[in-house]
């Protein structure tokens, strides 16, 4: 299946190569980018595997390149907002947890986003729905339309103003960013408690379902799955909405779509997690001209301030370097082994949750630094007040899927799991004498990206801002 068949008469032919003068209409040859993010969305679409119905998702990942090793560099919103935005570890950047209400956290001084950047270089810059990253100085979007208010779920409402803002700009090239919040937890049922303007609700059985491995098989876990995979579907028909409205603007085919999500799905076991369902999320890369691949490569979110700027042909920041690579290089491909490793970063999700782990995740293992081990695990809010989590709570013997419920909110200072062996990441073998030289493989390459990235709570790293002088 073609672009075409995917976004209703995209041409797919822009020639992949220097970007024209900002300003410059050149139709076919104008780098565009419109991304969108989910929210709360772990690895559920069709085109995973998944049994969730996402049509437009799924045509779009045939359409262009679909990651299947792509990670979030932290499981948090703000943090990985900030990650995306920035190219940088939220330990780099200065947004340790959530921005919103009390939490406060914001960026660090000096700290260059992709907003700032590309409107600096002349591009028309417009975030549509939410947005929970500080301060505003470093988020100067020329337009912010439909604020969040306590969650936007009308994707109707986002793709109209997505649509009226890219025609308004015709005469320039666009960052758009359109934030989702499905399928984030609502007050009531995932926001799917009322109809929304033309979206046909797809509904789930609970008893058909699929409970992760990471989650115990009890009715009220399904029933909320069942919702939360409503939720999704909901997303994929506003992401179809998004797509159409593109296309008949004239300008789909110059654009650079990226689809991914910003954590793992608001359950136990994997939102603000370093485990898989936490930090392995979807990612569908489209250029125009680019041919269809799924790609096995190792994929962090701090490549996608990268991607972006190499698209548009802006430069990145001038006084430190990001953290990521272009992703543009492999679009299409199969593979890049020289991609074989990720690293995550978390400090606290809510400002009352100090939880600092540092990860690093390879092919075969996942190696999880838990620095403040002594403390025990904290359960993100949402998670907390959940169906799941309190049908878990309701019996102590009840296990997190296999892990016990003590293994979950108390754990060691090191974990290690050989993936190949134990992809459910249940047997810690990180005292284990056998993988010892694993251990200090993974350990040492970890160390190195912690004392190259500055990180403050690596020992000897106290100043925040030595970031400025990184070269």
């Amino acid at each position: 299946m073609d672009r075409r068949d995917v976004l209703k008469g995209m041409a797919g032919a822009a020639a992949m190569s220097a970007a024209p003068a900002v300003g410059q209409r050149q139709r076919g040859r104008q780098r565009n980018v419109l991304l969108l993010i989910s929210d709360d969305q772990g690895l559920d679409l069709g085109c995973y595997g998944v049994a969730v119905k996402t049509p437009r998702l799924d045509r779009l990942a045939r359409s262009g390149t679909l990651f299947r090793q792509s990670y979030a560099a932290v499981s948090s919103c703000s943090p990985s907002r900030a990650v995306i935005n920035t190219g940088l570890y939220t330990h780099q950047n200065g947004m340790y947890g959530l921005q919103h209400d009390v939490h406060h956290q914001s960026l660090l001084p000096g700290i260059e986003t992709l907003p700032l950047l590309l409107r600096r270089a002349g591009y028309a810059t417009a975030l549509v729905g939410k947005k929970h990253v500080g301060p505003d100085s470093a988020f100067p979007y020329e337009a912010e339309l439909v604020p969040e208010r306590s969650g936007i779920r009308d994707v109707r409402e986002l793709a109209v103003a997505a649509a009226s803002f890219i025609r308004s700009s015709d005469d320039r090239p666009f960052f758009v960013t359109v934030a989702f919040s499905d399928p984030h937890r609502a007050p009531v049922d995932y926001g799917n408690d009322r109809a929304w303007p033309e979206v046909r609700p797809v509904h789930y059985d609970p008893l058909q379902i699929v409970v992760p491995s990471h989650l115990p098989d009890l009715p009220a876990i399904r029933r909320d799955l069942a919702g939360y995979f409503e939720s999704i579907s909901r997303l994929d028909a506003g992401v179809g909405m998004i797509l159409d409205d593109l296309a008949a603007t004239g300008r789909a085919d110059d654009t650079l779509l990226i689809f991914l999500s910003d954590n793992g799905r608001p359950f136990p076991g994997a939102k603000t997690n370093f485990y898989d369902p936490g930090l392995h999320l979807p990612l569908i890369v489209c250029a125009p001209g680019g041919a269809p691949a799924a790609n096995e490569a190792m994929i962090s979110w701090t490549d996608i301030a990268p991607t972006v700027l190499d698209w548009a042909g802006v430069a990145p920041p001038t006084t430190y370097r990001l953290s990521g690579r272009s992703l543009l290089p492999i679009l299409g491909k199969a593979d890049d082994p020289a991609r074989d490793a990720v690293f995550a970063s978390h400090n606290f999700h809510e400002i009352d949750q100090y939880y600092p782990m540092r990860a690093i995740r390879t092919r075969a293992h996942n190696y999880i630094l838990n620095l403040a081990s002594q403390l025990p695990y904290p359960i993100a809010g949402d998670v907390a007040g959940s169906p799941a989590w309190k049908a878990i709570l309701a019996d102590s013997a009840i296990r997190l899927g296999k892990r016990t419920q003590t293994a979950y909110l108390q754990r060691p200072a090191e974990e290690l799991y050989d993936l190949a062996r134990d992809p459910n990441e249940l047997t810690n073998v990180a005292d284990n004498p056998a993988y010892a030289s694993i251990k200090a493989a993974l350990a040492g390459r970890l160390r190195a990206m912690r004392a190259e990235t500055k990180d403050p709570w690596l020992f000897g790293q106290t100043d925040p801002y030595a970031h400025q002088a990184q070269k």
